[in-house]
């Protein structure tokens, strides 16, 4: 009886994207949510990349709130025009810088859908630093 010669083994590829790559890629930059695809899908570089950078966007926020919380509530205090420039910080920039914050969220999350990376200067600088 002849034998069948067994074809030979498949060599390994690299690694296929999970089935919720695009979930992940969305949570990357929805705010503390970044931690999930972070802890989770630690095998796929380009979603780790994406995690990592939605994080440090996130803290880059939240100092930024800070810091802007911090000038509205002192310029509030100059006599004269303080509840003026108190209120137009508090108010008017406060809605713009939010719109923008979003836009930014919303432009990474689409430019990581398509395959793309959004490079924002500082941001990514750190981000690149955190292996």
């Amino acid at each position: 009886m002849a034998q069948i010669p067994t074809p030979p083994p498949i060599p390994p590829t690299a690694a296929q994207p999970s089935s919720n790559r695009t979930l992940m890629l969305v949570l990357s930059y929805l705010w503390i949510l970044a931690l999930v695809p972070l802890l989770v899908e630690k095998e796929d570089p380009e979603v780790q990349w994406h995690a990592k950078h939605g994080i440090v966007l996130t803290v880059a926020e939240i100092i930024f709130w800070i810091a802007l919380n911090i000038v509205t509530f002192v310029l509030a205090y100059l006599p004269v025009i303080g509840g003026l420039v108190g209120a137009v910080l508090g108010c008017g920039v406060s809605v713009i810088v939010w719109l923008a914050i979003l836009a930014i969220h919303i432009v990474a999350i689409m430019k990581a859908l398509k395959g793309e990376r959004l490079v924002l200067p500082i941001i990514t600088d750190y981000a690149n630093k955190w292996q």
